[in-house]
């Protein structure tokens, strides 16, 4: 189990979508959610270097007593991969929350809380829109909808929970989130929170990481740790 927590694993899954942009076909995400306590592996940051053309953090990088200099080594070698996206979690609050921020901003992080951000290539759109934390009643999807340019739309939200906001009007074709640990302990296949994985939600692909950290205690079954480079493509 203390074994499962601590891997090292990048699951690549490859996403078409009929509406994707094809300026931007084979577009490269790294995405990282609930690392907690965790030390990112350098290893890890090697075997995708090159490969990466935008990180996004799902929340959760912080929790109660997290050491400062953890966050800053993750940041870091996260940086050497691409240019980094974040959306807060609910346990990024328990910490020093105000000084993360000062971090974030101070490393060139774009905070994605409520609002969105656009990616253009040849006249062609994605864009990234960001909510605060849903379990913290800090999301406000209307914000980030009208900070949205019209394209094709990402939402990266902490908690899947906000796919039950989605009306088919957003136009929002794909959700990262991470928040549930994929139950984290699971027995007989049976956890307190679904495994993660795709989901189809009516028009929208939800995809849920079962994270790369732990919360309580350092320990998984069933549910292992993980982090994803996703590629999307045109179909």
């Amino acid at each position: 189990m203390y074994r499962e927590a601590f891997r090292n694993h990048v699951s690549e899954v490859e996403l078409k979508f009929p509406n994707f942009p094809q300026s931007f076909d084979g577009m490269r995400i790294f995405f990282i959610s609930d690392v907690h306590f965790r030390l990112l592996d350098e290893e890890l940051v090697r075997q995708v270097k090159g490969k990466v053309d935008l990180v996004i953090i799902g929340g959760d990088l912080l929790e109660k007593k997290v050491p400062f200099s953890n966050v800053e080594k993750n940041i870091t070698l996260l940086q050497s991969l691409g240019p980094i996206h974040f959306v807060w979690g609910n346990n990024d609050y328990e910490g020093d929350f105000r000084r993360l921020d000062a971090t974030l901003l101070e490393k060139g992080v774009q905070i994605l809380d409520n609002t969105a951000v656009t990616y253009e290539n040849e006249g062609e759109k994605i864009i990234l829109l960001g909510v605060d934390d849903v379990g913290c009643e800090r999301d406000r999807l209307e914000l980030a909808l009208q900070d949205s340019d019209e394209g094709f739309r990402i939402l990266i939200s902490h908690n899947p929970s906000i796919v039950e906001q989605l009306k088919h009007e957003h136009q929002i074709s794909l959700v990262l989130s991470g928040h549930t640990h994929g139950g984290q302990i699971r027995f007989f296949g049976f956890g307190i929170a679904e495994i993660g994985g795709l989901k189809k939600r009516n028009n929208t692909i939800l995809f849920i990481s079962n994270g790369y950290g732990t919360t309580g205690i350092p320990l998984r079954l069933g549910a292992r740790a993980e982090t994803h480079l996703i590629t999307l493509r045109s179909e």
